[in-house]
């Protein structure tokens, strides 16, 4: 029983219990789904109604990110988590990080030298009637991913705007009772697998110093979403390394 409820608890990260997420679940209806239709609510709730963009941390509550509407892997992941749990679905953390070439696109060039080799990167692992299932699909809402296939159509492969796949027209994306990504590609290092955010979190940390820190939370991650809601807009901008998008409106132009 001890083991069963190690992945089912509340912690400071995945607070459930409080009234924003508990109102959430209980005005969707969810908790009167079959498991595998909670799993798949929860799941597109926060693939597409919680936008791609990035928060201030990682080690922000679901709660938080639930009301900023919008979260990158690690927070709408801790999301995810809490939405599952309040629903009595067992679910855990494997934690990695990723090339920062993926990231390469949103993260403007005049900061991405400064950007560490290495970006802290999670996925979601959720208990199912078949086994654990790995959950990283949600990252990208559907939007987005819409403009980067429309952008990069003669190519399956690409690394870079958030992106980490070699089946960028049609990527495992859906909840159909299988493993979802859209950012694996990009794997650098596996830490395994966490028992919740907070474990992760206490041992892993996207350091980047005092001064790069203060400029991330309080201008670079602006800049970064600006360049996100352009991207969504159909407005990708040009990324060295990378083939040039398709710019099928003659604009040549598209965001610095």
């Amino acid at each position: 029983m001890a083991d069963e409820l190690t992945h089912l608890t509340a912690t400071r990260l995945l607070d459930f219990d409080g009234p924003a997420i508990a109102g959430l679940i209980h005005d969707r209806g969810w908790e009167d789904l079959s498991r595998h239709n909670q799993i798949g609510a929860a799941y597109d709730f926060v693939r597409n109604e919680i936008a791609f963009g990035y928060n201030r941390a990682d080690d922000i509550p679901a709660s938080e990110v639930l009301a900023d509407g919008y979260g990158q892997c690690n927070t709408k992941g801790t999301l995810l988590m809490a939405l599952l749990r309040g629903l009595g679905v067992r679910c855990r953390l494997h934690g990695f990080t990723i090339h920062k070439a993926l990231q390469r696109g949103v993260v403007p060039e005049l900061v991405y030298p400064l950007a560490p080799a290495e970006i802290l990167h999670s996925w979601v692992e959720v208990e199912t009637e078949n086994g654990w299932i790995n959950l990283e699909g949600f990252i990208l809402d559907a939007t987005f991913l819409a403009s980067l296939q429309q952008e990069f159509s003669a190519t399956d492969d690409l690394c870079g705007y958030g992106t980490g796949t070699e089946c960028l027209s049609a990527p495992p994306v859906e909840w159909v009772g299988e493993d979802t990504f859209i950012q694996k590609t990009g794997i650098a290092k596996d830490f395994g697998i966490f028992d919740t955010p907070d474990a992760f979190y206490l041992s892993h940390s996207q350091d980047f110093g005092t001064v790069r820190n203060w400029l991330y939370r309080h201008l670079i991650r602006h800049w970064m979403n600006a360049r996100v809601r352009a991207i969504r807009r159909g407005d990708v901008p040009r990324m060295p390394g990378v083939a040039l998008p398709n710019y099928s409106h003659g604009d040549t132009n598209h965001a610095a």
